[in-house]
């Protein structure tokens, strides 16, 4: 506890450093605002904002990458309150019952709770994360290049069976990742793969260009037919942006409820701020006695959700931090962004760099702070971003998207790169392919072939090296249930039986 207590001192000195403050502010604004406009979402603000990280150092750049990550969080439900229409995956059960609300002239309401909730979630959710992120890196230092190994395959292969809709298309996007991952010099023998006689593809095709062609670049293309339509009409005049006793007194449990939930949902790779608020959104409707007013306007429904994805946003940080392994596609570009500034997450950061691991914390509790100020009296001008014309957002995302791809190489070749890869994730969003493990599998696909190879070489070409210690035995295991049970679960006989036993 001393020590915790002397590493979270440590992290509150560097946070409230004048520059730390200004970035961990400027996060949050552009996260909100990144949130609050529909289509973009926390991984594509990243993506779009990382040539910004390159002049702040790791630091600097951490906070500000986090803070976009939780104020999207935080701005995502606007837009599902004000036009029905989710900031991101995440914000989808806003709409739910926020909508409705604000059809009902509870439009200030609607959106105190959703930040009055998303600040009690990240609050609560970083006091987890200060007892839980030590104990967690410590574990981590047992682990070999087997185990890190099996790590990755874990996270990319549940990556993949959490996909919505199709488990087949989640294990496909992963492979096409591992492909793309494989292009360049082979790291030990220095073997052409897969370059087609290109000197460019050499050296690999960057993680970071694709990041942004996915999330940038996809989401222009595939937001052309805004462009043509317009937006919605929406409130731009607000009253007092507060709730009442009674709304309070209604919310405060099931607010709790949600934050432990979302936390240990965010924290798993893969599943998500989006899973994490609709099963909060679920659980809550069962827990209700009135679970027909859901859907309605029923201010439990907006608060329990909103809740759940801010605090699965804190969770996801630590398999990122403490592991080396991203907890969802936001932390997955995060975790490219750091490894081009030349740190390492894992457990020795903790260890190397502790007033970069705890700094981060500590301005997680002065960001949420700052956020739940921007986001309440603030609230009625800065849903007025919504009014935007797509018109004019789009280029912008379009021009920001071509510079951060020339400021990572300084090569044309790379436009060419970024503009393949642009019209690839506007084609597997077309077949609702997901894009969250092929972006995965292209970061870690590199560390897994070297930490494969190592093992080999550590047991003599021995594969019993892969189960020769507990924790690579449960993650062998765990891997191999995470890729065996969706298939067990859509199978005919198994829903059968279940129907069977519900009569």
């Amino acid at each position: 506890m001393e020590v915790i207590l002397h590493n979270l001192l440590l992290g509150f000195q560097t946070a409230f450093e004048p520059i730390n403050l200004f970035w961990v502010t400027l996060g949050g604004i552009l996260g909100t605002i990144i949130g609050m406009l529909p289509g973009l979402g926390p991984a594509t603000g990243v993506a779009v904002l990382l040539p910004m990280t390159y002049a702040m150092g790791p630091t600097g750049a951490l906070i500000t990458m986090c803070g976009v990550y939780y104020g999207a969080m935080f701005g995502g439900s606007r837009s599902s309150i004000l036009i029905n229409t989710p900031g991101d995956g995440a914000a989808i059960a806003a709409t739910f019952d926020g909508y409705p609300m604000a059809m009902n002239g509870r439009a200030e309401a609607a959106l105190a709770i959703s930040a009055i909730a998303s600040f009690i979630g990240g609050m609560i959710s970083v006091i987890f994360m200060i007892f839980l992120a030590t104990p967690v890196a410590r574990f981590a230092l047992k682990f070999g290049p087997a185990e890190y190994f099996l790590l990755m395959l874990m996270a990319i292969a549940m990556t993949s069976s959490m996909s919505k809709g199709n488990v087949i298309k989640g294990f496909l996007s992963m492979f096409l990742g591992l492909a793309v991952a494989m292009v360049g010099l082979d790291p030990q023998s220095g073997v052409n793969r897969f370059t087609f006689g290109s000197l460019e593809l050499q050296s690999g095709i960057d993680f970071l260009t694709v990041i942004i062609a996915i999330y940038a670049l996809g989401e222009v293309f595939k937001c052309f037919k805004d462009i043509r339509e317009g937006k919605k009409k929406m409130q731009t005049k607000f009253g007092k942006i507060w709730i009442t006793k009674e709304d309070w007194k209604r919310t405060w449990k099931p607010i709790l409820r949600s934050t432990p939930l979302g936390f240990i949902i965010g924290a798993l790779p893969g599943a998500g701020g989006t899973m994490a608020s609709l099963m909060a959104y679920n659980n809550e409707k069962q827990l209700s006695k009135n679970p027909e007013e859901f859907g309605k306007g029923e201010i439990i429904g907006l608060a329990a959700p909103e809740a759940a994805n801010n605090a699965s946003s804190v969770g996801a940080l630590i398999p990122m931090l403490s592991l080396g392994i991203p907890g969802s596609g936001t932390t997955a570009v995060m975790m490219g962004a750091l490894l081009m500034l030349g740190l390492q997450p894992g457990p020795m950061l903790f260890q190397n760099h502790p007033d970069i691991a705890w700094g981060l914390i500590a301005s997680m509790v002065v960001g949420n702070i700052i956020l739940a100020i921007i986001n309440i009296p603030m609230a009625g001008a800065l849903v007025r971003v919504l009014a935007i014309p797509p018109k004019i957002l789009y280029p912008i995302i379009l021009g920001l998207a071509f510079i951060g791809t020339y400021a990572i190489s300084n090569s044309v070749i790379d436009f060419y790169i970024m503009i393949v890869f642009g019209v690839v994730g506007f084609f597997m969003e077309k077949a609702k392919i997901p894009s969250a493990p092929f972006i995965l599998a292209i970061i870690v696909g590199n560390m897994m072939e070297i930490s494969f190879r190592q093992a080999l070489l550590i047991s003599d070409g021995s594969w019993g090296i892969f189960v020769g210690s507990p924790i690579a035995a449960i993650l062998l295991a765990l891997t191999v249930a995470s890729v065996v049970l969706p298939f067990i679960k859509g199978h005919k006989f198994f829903n059968r039986k279940k129907a069977t036993i519900a009569k």
